[in-house]
């Protein structure tokens, strides 16, 4: 059976796993020592590695707040930590009573240290660079995994080098890197190359890769999903049916299904409990969503992308091959939104006091869209993960909100403005 099926047995330890802790390839099953070597891909066949566990925890292990609560799921006991992890699961009745279900919780990950999700895969990655001995850490980014690995990298005392497409990243973005220290290097191309750069540079030994190409990120983006399961279980006595998140490079699909499945494994989650997955991609980079409907097992690259939604602006998502088995094998699905469908979901959650970047609102107007085409019910519990701040991209922020309104330094002036 494939080992990506929620099915599986829980794996057994090959002789070279280190404490319990081993990599395998999810493609031909090959395993590796974890901390050995720096490895991000399959020595055999050049398949996705994933970070395996002998002993997997259920609820009852599970102790403090944040990300490493979850310490017995992750590989190290700490990491890195500013700390992350412990994000609120807002309330928003207005938006939840018009879109139509039974209940709507947003997963507010714009509330973490830098501000994005970015931040639990750093404090885990982080920790493991540390492991294999690297002390110089790279990523090429459409801006929030730059902010994270600048500022845990700083904590770390460790040299940070980031690849950005140039003009096609947030300010607030840029602007975090800098004043974190890293060193910022802008590519004539998009992020796709900007990620093929920093594959060449980390393949030749010049850097610790901190994409999510490394298993080690999606380790701590896991926790995203022990939280919302956690926080529905205490709150409703059921876990939701559906959690709906945005898709760029696919990596929190991967890890929100690894997530349950594990759980799943470990005993402590019904597979009739398992939520459905939904990826929403914008429609002008959505190259997972064909591949989905197509009913394909890989991604083909989109050499062209273009969304205001920058953070999940990818032609190419390196998860894929985790991500597509999570929304098949949790019976969920893809859609793609528009531009515009995403702007009026930014709006509508800035209207309920949840302010987020356009990527982020991507899973609200695809919740929309879903009901709207009947797949998601009424009757449905709904998680929408929302994944960075707000703030993350001001210029998209004014150019969704209202407009100035000048007024004469008189409060008569004023007081006839708002009666008009």
């Amino acid at each position: 059976m494939n080992a990506l099926s929620l099915s599986a047995d829980p794996p057994s330890p090959p002789p070279n796993a280190t404490d319990g802790v081993w990599l395998a390839c999810i493609d031909c099953g090959a395993t590796y020592p974890p901390f050995d070597a720096v490895r991000y891909t399959c020595d055999e066949c050049g398949g996705l590695l994933e970070v395996r566990y002998d002993d997997l925890p259920t609820w009852d292990d599970f102790d403090g707040r944040g990300v490493w609560r979850y310490a017995d799921a992750l590989p190290f006991e700490e990491g890195v930590s500013l700390p992350e992890g412990d994000t609120p699961l807002h309330r928003v009745p207005r938006l939840e009573a018009d879109i139509g279900v039974r209940t709507l919780r947003i997963k507010h990950e714009g509330l973490n240290p830098t501000g994005s999700f970015k931040d639990r895969g750093m404090t885990v990655g982080v920790r493991a660079a540390r492991a294999v001995g690297v002390d110089r850490l790279a990523c090429a980014s459409t801006g929030n995994t730059s902010a994270a690995l600048a500022a845990y990298g700083g904590r770390a005392d460790m040299e940070t080098l980031v690849l950005l497409p140039a003009g096609k990243v947030a300010a607030g973005k840029v602007a975090q890197a800098s004043l974190h220290g890293a060193r910022i290097l802008e590519v004539d191309g998009n992020f796709d190359d900007c990620l093929d750069l920093v594959g060449s540079l980390t393949d030749r030994g010049e850097a610790y890769l901190l994409n999510s190409l490394n298993p080690f990120r999606l380790e701590g983006q896991k926790t995203i999903g022990f939280e919302i399961l956690e926080a529905f279980i205490e709150e409703y006595g059921r876990t939701p049916d559906w959690v709906v998140l945005p898709v760029g490079n696919a990596g929190n699909t991967a890890a929100l299904f690894k997530a349950f499945r594990e759980l799943v494994q470990a005993g402590a989650l019904d597979r009739d409990d398992v939520p459905r997955l939904a990826g929403v991609q914008a429609a002008g980079a959505a190259p997972l969503v064909e591949a989905f409907e197509a009913g394909r097992d890989d991604v083909r690259r989109w050499e062209t992308v273009e969304t205001r939604a920058t953070a999940i602006r990818i032609g190419d998502p390196v998860n894929a091959p985790k991500a597509l088995p999570g929304l098949r094998e949790t019976g969920g699905t893809a859609v793609a939104v528009s531009d515009d469908e995403i702007t009026a979901a930014q709006r509508d959650l800035a209207a309920e006091g949840v302010g987020v970047e356009p990527a982020s609102a991507a899973s609200v107007a695809g919740l929309r869209r879903l009901r709207e085409e009947g797949k998601v019910d009424a009757d449905a519990d709904v998680a929408c993960l929302t994944t960075g701040h707000l703030l993350k991209d001001p210029d998209a922020a004014v150019e969704a909100g209202t407009d100035p309104e000048p007024v004469p330094n008189d409060a008569d002036a004023i007081l006839e403005r708002l009666r008009g």
